[in-house]
């Protein structure tokens, strides 16, 4: 693949990312707030929650009735729980100004489809390069989920609807970290929005705060968020900017010519 990336409201594509190997499935507890999103009934604790026969989006590969599927339990991948990244699966929704949001770990058998969809969007899978039937998604999505958790891949859902793609991974142990004088911990994001309409609207900048606020708080041991958008698109690095990132170096990779934006947590109170 040649990593590269669109204007930060479609995505910004991956480096290439080392072998993370194979692993089995943990059965794991979810916030109450996906247990709704998922149709399963939480721990009634007065909390308002999304109810379990809501239909889902037209775009959500979230299923919202009751039926013995919804009810089901759903596996959560090592990748997703592993100390490699401080459990993602266990990061709480957060609110932000385009309203509540959460990462939620992909699951192959459920989030294949609207991913896919997503990657054969024309503004997307030019600098993704992952359109394509299923298998192409798949195939990309396969080694982060039964991988070892240095990557794990997740949905990002906003207001109770799936809308966007993330890449949490551990950029001091990627490829990425042979091109820039990374640190223990580093911690790097790719992403792409969705749909055409959470688009040139700014989101993908309030995301980009929230995710690596995310990080941060979820991640004690990381100093630094990073990110390494196309050095050629203005406005995904003027968006990283604008989300508290600061412009480290021009970086030459393998398949593009990169900024390397970084968010360091010891200035995140003045950014």
């Amino acid at each position: 693949m040649a990593p590269a990336d669109a204007h930060t409201d479609a995505g910004t594509g991956p480096a290439p990312q080392a072998d993370t190997g194979a692993e089995d499935t943990l059965d794991l507890e979810l916030s109450e707030e996906i247990l709704a999103l998922f149709g399963e009934d939480p721990p009634d604790t007065g909390a308002p929650h999304l109810p379990p026969g809501a239909p889902a989006s037209p775009a959500s590969p979230v299923p919202g009735g009751a039926g013995p599927a919804a009810r089901a339990r759903p596996a959560i991948s090592r990748a997703a729980a592993s100390d490699l990244l401080d459990h993602p699966a266990d990061w709480r929704p957060v609110a932000t100004p385009a309203g509540v949001f959460q990462l939620v770990p992909v699951r192959l058998e459920r989030d294949l489809g609207v991913l896919t969809r997503w990657m054969n969007d024309p503004a997307v899978a030019a600098f993704w390069e992952l359109a394509g039937p299923e298998a192409v998604t798949a195939a990309h999505l396969r080694p982060q989920l039964e991988g070892d958790g240095r990557s794990v891949p997740c949905l990002g859902v906003l207001a109770g609807i799936p809308m966007s793609y993330w890449e949490i991974y551990r950029a001091d142990l990627d490829p990425l970290a042979r091109h820039y004088p990374a640190r223990p911990q580093d911690t790097g994001i790719h992403l792409l929005i969705g749909g055409v309409q959470n688009r040139g609207h700014g989101v993908g900048t309030t995301l980009l705060r929230a995710v690596a606020d995310l990080v941060l708080d979820n991640r004690p041991r990381c100093a630094r968020v990073v990110a390494e958008p196309d050095l050629r698109n203005t406005p995904s690095v003027s968006a990283f900017l604008s989300a508290g990132f600061r412009f480290s170096a021009e970086l030459e990779l393998p398949e593009k010519r990169a900024a390397l934006m970084v968010r360091e947590r010891i200035h995140r109170a003045q950014l």
